[in-house]
């Protein structure tokens, strides 16, 4: 009985860890680069503006964008909300 109990446990526990996984556009993303971030720079920025719907969006953040080619899922701001440091 316990270990009946464990296994439902162990089961229930890894199927809710797939519900949070990535949409299959996330993973299309992911399968076709071959590391997480395009640079440091990528990761701070990422890093910066996790989820909390407010953005901070530099000029240069913008410019090394553009040159490094990042990926993922792209944060848009209003041209008045770019920071000029």
């Amino acid at each position: 009985m316990r270990s009946e109990r464990w296994r439902l446990m162990l089961i229930g526990s890894a199927l809710l860890g797939v519900a949070g996984c990535a949409s299959s556009e996330e993973w299309d993303t992911w399968k076709s680069h071959p590391t997480h971030f395009a640079s440091g720079s990528h990761m701070g920025f990422s890093m910066r503006n996790r989820a909390d719907g407010k953005a901070r969006v530099t000029r240069q953040d913008i410019a090394a964008a553009r040159d490094e080619g990042w990926w993922g899922r792209p944060i848009t701001v209003g041209q008045e909300q770019i920071l000029e440091r």
